[in-house]
């Protein structure tokens, strides 16, 4: 049988019936696999190491706007330790206390990003891709779904350890991305990619399975007096967020001991 693709661009046509939902909280799961060289270390470290990163998150949503944060869970630190040399590895992932606001009827995103000691506060306009419908559906806790595809240009950062000295790079990059958005929910809300579906996205697939999101919870309550922008942490543009990030990875790969390590995923 011949798959069908339909395109965005060719115009999509949702008829949203009265009582639908247009606000409520998703609590999603997202499990990020962790992909790193390690040169020089042997056998036992690089055993040692967690293979994936789990968390929780949550979006809120309501009145045209979304906000993205932590669930706080009482979880230990994921730690590997080599018998040999006795090395410690703390794992963080990025973005794991990072806020993202939308507000879809004027287009703007407001996040909230951490990274060291400091916070620091982005405005930008929310990113649009070419989205493509497959024609493929499923259910996802009990909402049915559409699947959409589509592919990212850009750029991440990829951490190494080679002869007990890390090293951390940004790389090109060009992910494939399959989101499962249902129209039952009329919002363009989602753990990643907020305000370019016609439906709350309940699962996500980036890069082949390299990020993954999955819904575990949906609620119609919600306190919409938290849908609202970050504000706490020095105002910077995406470029000076990224210049001033590029200066402190430099400065703690220049102070890491040697005999204790931090890895930061993702940036």
């Amino acid at each position: 049988m011949k798959k069908m693709i339909l395109t965005f661009s060719t115009g999509l046509l949702i008829v949203a019936a009265h009582g639908q939902q247009t606000q409520g909280r998703v609590v999603y799961e997202r499990t990020i696999q962790l992909k790193m060289d390690f040169q020089g270390m042997g056998d036992e470290a690089t055993h040692a190491m967690p293979s994936t990163h789990k968390e929780k998150l949550e979006v809120l949503f309501g009145n045209n706007q979304s906000l993205r944060r932590a669930v706080e869970e009482d979880a230990p630190d994921e730690m590997a330790e080599s018998a040999g040399g006795g090395l410690r590895i703390r794992m963080e992932v990025a973005g794991d206390n990072d806020i993202i606001y939308n507000n879809f009827s004027t287009g703007q995103s407001v996040e909230q990003r951490e990274f060291g000691p400091k916070n620091y506060i982005i405005s930008n306009s929310i990113p649009h891709l070419h989205w493509k419908l497959t024609g493929e559906t499923t259910t996802i806790l009990n909402y049915p779904c559409q699947q959409a595809i589509t592919q990212r240009i850009g750029k991440r950062r990829e951490a190494s350890m080679e002869n007990g000295e890390m090293k951390n790079r940004e790389v090109a990059d060009t992910a494939n991305i399959i989101a499962w958005f249902t129209p039952a929910i009329p919002v363009p809300a989602g753990p990643e990619l907020q305000g370019q579906l016609p439906g709350l996205i309940l699962g996500l697939d980036i890069h082949d399975g390299r990020v993954v999101y999955k819904a575990v919870e949906v609620a119609s309550q919600v306190d919409l007096g938290a849908v609202k922008a970050p504000s706490r942490g020095k105002k910077v543009t995406a470029s000076e967020f990224e210049a001033e990030r590029e200066k402190m990875i430099a400065e703690m790969q220049k102070n890491a001991g040697k005999g204790r390590n931090m890895i930061r995923i993702g940036g």
